[in-house]
């Protein structure tokens, strides 16, 4: 029995193979029974003779030589082509090949059958819904695509555009990525991404910071909802993510407030339509070890209540002396279908750190000569006293509800905590030959972060002047609360009466073994930090033309900062209280961006968006004072590519930001908040990336940025980072009788950095990465990455101070799936 091309397969919100055995179940027995049998699909062989022709027709021509169902939905096979198949192949084998291209996700429901799932329509060009909801659009997934791209993204407007239309820089580090490169936390991730240099002057010590464009990156969202930087996001667990996407430049229209760096863009796992289950494990140098499950599927016979379970184990040592972490992850979300029209989400994450001897300043570079220290790699200056524990929940749930004229509509609250308490170590005084002139200046930190947010839009079609358009709107309300304790005598954490006992003097930093007098560090005050943002935002894309797309928006922001300090210990001159509060009312945020395609495979675009940043209350001028508030404008254009139906972006940008009030770091480290108001500054620069699938089986990512940030005087300012930095990954499942076997490779570049590129610097600098991947089974899979392949010995921050990067090291996994 074959079904009709017209058959009336429409997707509701229900899982398509749930409701493909449910019509499969009513067939009459005598027809289930002429069907192969279960295992037929894989080892039964076929003699295919199926020329080249529109799919629809192709699985017709299938289903008749092969004697299988094939289930799809007409309208998403729409006009797509098959490339045909000759020759003998199991069914299964002769499907994938007929649908190659075609971006189709193939299930079996019972042995009788194949379900072809098109996500998206990818007919010419890629046409997709304007609505974007939960990370969840049409082409937006990327599990299970294989791609180092995606075919849709709304991290940047918000309105469901693919990387062609979107009017900035786009990379998504897809599922596929993550796996492949063993990216598992978001500064792994953020390494391997294009125009991102990750500094870090510590390990395991809340100092991983992100900078694009010569700004550090504070824009932060979880499912497009902001999230602040101060939730502690270097520790992410990617486990639970599908991607992330990271939109470089100023992005005020979707994140109100920031600085002109990029907004980074964490896009949880959904549940998926079908069962499926996974279980990893890994183990690498350094005694690191790891394990994990993934399950999810629907909940109910009918499908219309799904779930997914993450979870993930991981504990090991590092190449630093006395160095321990251990994270544990779970994850959970569930999709209730109250109606064909209308789709709860609910869930949650856990995550716990803790770190033994955590190094928080790292390691002295230069002698008190000046000239260089050369310490070794594994030299740790954290006394084996230290440790930095984090407990991160996050509950969610979101409501979304389909209108008939096309409009949809979702609400969604988050509530996050960041329990914490870490007691770190730094390194005080200047080195000397002998190993001697250091001393511990202890430092305490203790709080439990939360944060509300509630997040409201609406967005559909309108027609205007005969044409089609989009348009979405918003509110976001957001609280910021901190209640945490004071430690040490300054008010600010550290404690310099144990600096100056003998207990902190560290003999010989060349053999120390990090034993001294844990210090006593009790509460001397207590700091309560109150910070609300209200916006609500309005954004369109006028189609003028066939070829010509116009995106106009703005966000409008009410913010307010309230802090109290009450400092009552040991040490100081006098117990004090002092307040801060500063606010901002009214401030627009203005976007516009234009793009016209050039044809069906290019495009070129501009955008403009202006910036405006409060600075931190902690950063104050030599008189004490807070800074003004950072303001400037973003401009962007340049060209992009969308190539073999979507599977491959490439972009090329231009960019320019100018700045007023940016904060300089005045004072030497460590400790100190002086920092002076740069004007007039200007940031220039060009970015190049093109990731996706080259050829079948070869998957590619390469990004190059050159950025150059000057003050009024054309003087470059940030020089601790690069001026130039190229990074590349490829990997390549082998052809024929070796198509088992995927190897990959990667390469990281930068180039010269330094404080002030006259005294200690940082030369331009390579690290090799590769992959080896054996599918044993079909079901089992066996990795190994090796990591700074050639064991390049650089620092990650390159200063008075500074942070080994991580030697040559080697991970094995394996994935087994049910």
């Amino acid at each position: 029995m074959q079904y009709p091309r017209d058959f009336a397969f429409s997707r509701l919100p229900l899982a398509s193979a749930i409701l493909a055995t449910s019509l499969l179940s009513s067939l009459p027995l005598a027809a289930q029974a002429a069907q192969p049998a279960p295992a037929a699909a894989q080892s039964q062989r076929f003699d295919f003779n199926i020329a080249a022709q529109p799919l629809a027709d192709a699985l017709d021509q299938f289903s008749a030589q092969s004697g299988y169902q094939v289930i799809y939905q007409s309208s998403e096979v729409g006009a797509l082509l098959s490339p045909g198949v000759k020759g003998q192949h199991s069914a299964e084998e002769a499907i994938r090949l007929l649908t190659a291209g075609s971006n189709a996700r193939l299930s079996q429901p019972n042995g009788n059958s194949f379900l072809v799932d098109l996500p998206v329509n990818l007919g010419g060009d890629l046409q997709l819904d304007a609505v974007s909801i939960s990370g969840k659009a049409p082409g937006s997934i990327t599990e299970g695509t294989g791609l180092y791209t995606t075919y849709s993204s709304s991290s940047s407007t918000r309105l469901n555009l693919t990387p062609r239309e979107t009017p900035q820089s786009l990379t998504v580090m897809t599922r596929q990525r993550l796996d492949d490169q063993r990216l598992t936390n978001l500064s792994d991730t953020l390494e391997a991404t294009p125009g991102i240099t990750v500094v870090r002057d510590g390990l395991g010590a809340e100092t991983d910071a992100y900078w694009s464009r010569g700004f550090q990156i504070q824009n932060y969202e979880i499912d497009g909802v902001p999230t602040v930087s101060r939730m502690d996001n270097y520790t992410q667990s990617m486990a639970m993510y599908d991607r992330v996407e990271v939109v470089r430049g100023a992005t005020g229209l979707i994140s109100g407030l920031g600085n002109p760096s990029a907004t980074i863009n964490l896009i949880r796992k959904r549940p998926t339509y079908e069962g499926q289950a996974s279980i990893i494990g890994e183990a690498g140098s350094w005694d690191r070890y790891g394990t994990g499950f993934d399950i999810s599927g629907p909940l109910t016979e009918t499908g219309n209540i799904r779930g997914r379970l993450v979870a993930d184990y991981k504990t090991g040592n590092g190449w630093l002396d006395r160095y321990k972490d251990k994270s544990q992850l779970l994850y959970g979300i569930s999709e209730f279908d109250l109606s064909e029209s209308t789709l709860l989400t609910i869930g949650f994450s856990y995550q716990k750190t803790n770190v033994e001897s955590p190094a928080r300043s790292g390691i002295p570079t230069r002698f008190s000569d000046g000239s260089t220290a050369g310490l070794k790699r594994s030299t740790n200056p954290a006394p084996s006293w230290s440790y930095s524990d984090h407990e991160q929940t996050s509950l969610f749930s979101s409501l979304e509800h389909q209108f008939d004229n096309g409009w949809s509509g979702k609400v969604e609250y988050t509530h996050s905590e960041n329990q914490n308490d870490s007691l770190y170590s730094y390194l005080s005084g200047s080195l000397n030959p002998d190993g001697s002139g250091k001393t511990l200046l202890p430092a305490r930190f203790a709080g439990t972060p939360r944060q509300d947010t509630l997040d409201v839009y609406f967005t559909g079609p309108f027609q205007l002047f005969g044409r089609e358009h989009e348009l979405i709107g918003g509110l976001t309300l957001s609280q910021f609360e901190v209640n945490a304790s004071i430690y040490g005598n300054n008010g600010y954490g550290w404690d310099y009466d144990y600096n100056a006992t003998p207990d902190a003097v560290v003999d010989n930093l060349f053999d120390w073994n990090g034993h001294s007098a844990k210090p006593d560090m009790n509460p001397t005050g207590h700091l309560s930090q109150k910070e609300t943002q209200k916006a609500a935002y309005l954004t369109s894309r006028f189609h003028v033309t066939d070829d010509l797309s116009f995106i106009l928006g703005g966000r409008l922001i009410d913010w307010k900062n309230d802090v109290d300090r009450d400092v009552y210990a040991k040490g100081a001159d006098a117990a004090y209280s002092n307040q801060y509060s500063a606010r901002e009312t009214g401030v627009f945020i203005p976007y516009s961006g234009l793009v016209y395609d050039l044809n069906d495979s290019w495009s070129v675009y501009a955008s403009y968006t202006k910036i405006f940043n409060p600075q931190d209350y902690t950063v104050k001028d030599p008189q004490g004072k807070p800074l003004e508030p950072m303001e400037g404008k973003g401009y962007e254009v340049g060209i992009k590519g969308s190539h073999f139906g979507g599977k491959l972006n490439s972009s090329l940008a231009l960019f320019k930001m100018e700045q007023d009030n940016l904060a300089i770091w005045q004072a030497e480290y460590p400790g100190s908040d002086v920092y002076l108001p740069e004007q007039a500054t200007t940031t220039k620069g060009l970015d190049f990336e093109v990731s996706g699938e080259l050829a079948d089986g070869w998957q590619a990512s390469a990004g190059y940025a050159y950025v150059v940030t000057t003050d009024s005087k054309e003087n470059r300012i940030v020089t601790t980072l690069p001026r130039n930095s190229f990074k590349t990954f490829t990997s390549y499942r082998l052809p024929g009788p070796l198509d088992k076997l995927t190897l990959g490779a990667g390469v990281n570049w930068q180039s010269k950095v330094g404080v002030d590129l006259h005294g200690f610097t940082q030369s331009s600098y390579a690290v090799t990465s590769l992959l080896a991947r054996y599918d044993v089974s079909k079901q089992l899979s066996v990795a190994v990455n090796v990591n700074n392949l050639f064991d390049r010995e650089y620092y990650s921050f390159a200063g008075d101070h500074g942070m080994y990067g991580a030697p040559r090291n080697l991970m094995t996994s394996f994935k087994y799936s049910f």
